[in-house]
């Protein structure tokens, strides 16, 4: 299996956090991190240790090379020409989830990893059919002019706390670190195994960012018609959507990023991590389905409702998922990890093309090839 082979060539790497936008329009996955801190610079170094010669040696017998040219922007990276085997070093990423294990026992940002990996996921369009302008799960949200997207507040956070495991473990992805963080936050906040697949590409360059837009907002007209037209524009259906919305059990949203949300409440004024904002739920860093219990019984004005939240149970169709959830918490874990590494792979090119996994048991079969009209492909 293909990895990252640029340490062999080492070279410095910067990453511009820049400040992120905080009137901005508010967006559904804008589930908020635990800390607060703003780097406005973040330097970047691939590490020349033995292990990471010992990978990429690895890489070298097991994977094609491409010469690449990483074109500098704005601070983003700068301009190098390097030897790469596209897609990640599956022992590398094995360290790295045990590294984010770690990483979210002693910094409580479930949240924003979960919100990471949809968000750079999340800028999928079935409808384009060439990589990587259609977008999704390919690394770009590294990049300083999507990070300042709206929707991207407060994400240079993520990042930040990410970049040491990157330098760490050189021979992975972005795009593969931002989806096993991801999932990672959602199994140790207590969620159901999310049955996941590796060897995302990564886009080079800040010119193959998406546009800004292609998220949703948490409070349009008409949210049940919003969220079936972002949603169903990456190629997810109705319980898909539901399920996802699941995810709001965790975190908070902070009035100050997003414009939604009260400064603090009982449930987050004291943390843990960084104090304040509104949760959805009580327990906000605890994955279960108490999220559908609370948004259908609105029994409590410190827990957030969004408009975006109440067309799960206004709407006929979403509202048969939801009152499901609600009463059923293993039919939400079954059908929330199913969705979840979906998403996870909207958009992606994968080498190799059909991805590997880095559990003991294999990946779940997958019941379709992965081609752009559907939401992932091996080819360019």
């Amino acid at each position: 299996m293909a990895a990252n082979c640029s340490s062999l060539t080492p070279s410095p790497m910067a990453l511009s956090g820049g400040s992120a936008t905080s009137s901005a329009t508010p967006r559904l996955l804008s589930l908020s991190p635990t800390t607060s801190a703003r780097p406005s610079s973040l330097s970047f170094h691939f590490l020349s240790s033995s292990s990471s010669v010992a990978a990429s040696l690895k890489c070298l017998k097991l994977s094609h090379q491409k010469r690449t040219k990483l074109h500098s922007s704005s601070g983003d990276f700068g301009a190098v020409v390097t030897t790469k085997c596209f897609a990640s070093n599956p022992d590398q990423l094995k360290s790295a989830r045990e590294d984010i294990k770690e990483l979210l026992k002693t910094t409580y940002c479930h949240p924003i990893m979960v919100r990471l990996g949809w968000h750079d996921a999340g800028t999928y369009n079935k409808n384009i059919e060439e990589w990587p302008q259609r977008g999704g799960a390919n690394g770009s949200l590294r990049f300083d002019v999507e990070q300042k997207h709206a929707a991207n507040a407060g994400l240079v956070n993520a990042l930040k706390l990410l970049q040491p495991i990157k330098d760490k473990y050189a021979t992975i992805t972005y795009a593969d670190l931002f989806q096993l963080a991801s999932a990672t936050a959602i199994e140790e906040a207590g969620g159901p195994k999310i049955p996941m697949k590796y060897g995302r590409v990564d886009v080079s360059s800040p010119d193959q960012c998406p546009e800004e837009g292609r998220l949703p907002d948490a409070g349009p007209p008409s949210p049940a018609s919003h969220l079936r037209d972002v949603f169903y524009r990456m190629g997810l259906n109705d319980k898909e959507i539901v399920a996802l919305s699941g995810a709001h059990t965790l975190g908070r949203s902070r009035p100050e990023r997003s414009g939604w949300g009260k400064p603090e409440t009982k449930y987050t004024k004291e943390g843990p991590g960084a104090p304040g904002g509104q949760s959805w739920t009580e327990k906000w860093l605890k994955f279960d389905n108490s999220y559908f219990k609370d948004i259908k019984e609105r029994r409590d004005e410190d827990l957030l409702v969004l408009p975006t939240d109440a067309a799960l149970f206004d709407d006929p169709s979403f509202k048969v998922f939801a009152e499901k959830y609600a009463e059923d918490e293993k039919a939400f874990f079954d059908d929330y990890a199913e969705a979840h590494a979906k998403l996870s792979n909207l958009g992606a090119k994968f080498d190799p093309t059909e991805g590997f996994s880095i559990n003991d048991e294999p990946a779940a079969a997958v019941p379709e090839k992965f081609v752009a009209a559907k939401y992932s492909s091996g080819k360019d």
